[in-house]
């Protein structure tokens, strides 16, 4: 069914992907990957595929971003579930946020669990929505790029995509360590600086 569905949204080529992460009833990294798989098999373009993984990503954020917003934490609160969102997810993200500030935005993003649930105290605190969607942006390229080279080295084993999912938490996992060291250095030397 999940493939099904898979396919029925990414059959509308690069709109299907932006759609796919904006709605986000399949993980991201899976419709990423599939994505993958359709650029290898010639159905979209590399760079065009990544443009749509990484304004889907944002879509997807600025949805949640404005739910804090408008909503408040009472609104995530009832009914975040139905957005896969619990209230131990908003807690960790609330944690996060106040511990790190607005570039958590960025950091989160390679995080599992925290990486949906930032957008939100970013939308409660009225974080300012450029630097909101630049941080996201920047973030949703890199991740974009990683899913979508996966779909495509899988190639003709996609079925094994699940599978793979697992071991491609390294590479992100990877990622996020190095943006992280190097935010936490550039943070530091500006406190000293300050």
């Amino acid at each position: 069914m999940t493939q099904q569905l898979l396919q029925s949204i990414v059959s509308l080529g690069y709109l299907g992907v932006i759609l796919g992460l904006a709605i986000e009833i399949i993980p991201s990294e899976i419709v990423l990957a599939y994505a993958g798989y359709l650029v290898f098999q010639g159905h979209l373009n590399f760079w065009g595929a990544v443009a749509a993984g990484t304004v889907g990503g944002l879509v997807a954020q600025c949805i949640v971003y404005a739910i804090g917003y408008y909503g408040g934490r009472p609104f995530l609160l009832k009914y975040g579930k139905f957005l896969l969102i619990k209230q131990s997810h908003i807690q960790l993200a609330d944690r996060w946020f106040e511990r790190h500030g607005s570039p958590v935005v960025f950091f989160a993003r390679f995080i599992p669990v925290v990486r949906h649930a930032i957008s939100i105290p970013a939308g409660v605190t009225r974080m300012n929505l450029w630097k909101f969607s630049l941080y996201t942006l920047a973030a949703s390229l890199p991740w974009s790029i990683i899913f979508i080279n996966i779909g495509m080295k899988l190639g003709e084993n996609w079925g094994s995509v699940k599978t793979q999912m697992h071991s491609s938490w390294f590479v992100a996992i990877a990622l996020f360590g190095l943006v992280l060291a190097f935010g936490i250095r550039l943070l530091v030397s500006k406190k000293r600086k300050g």
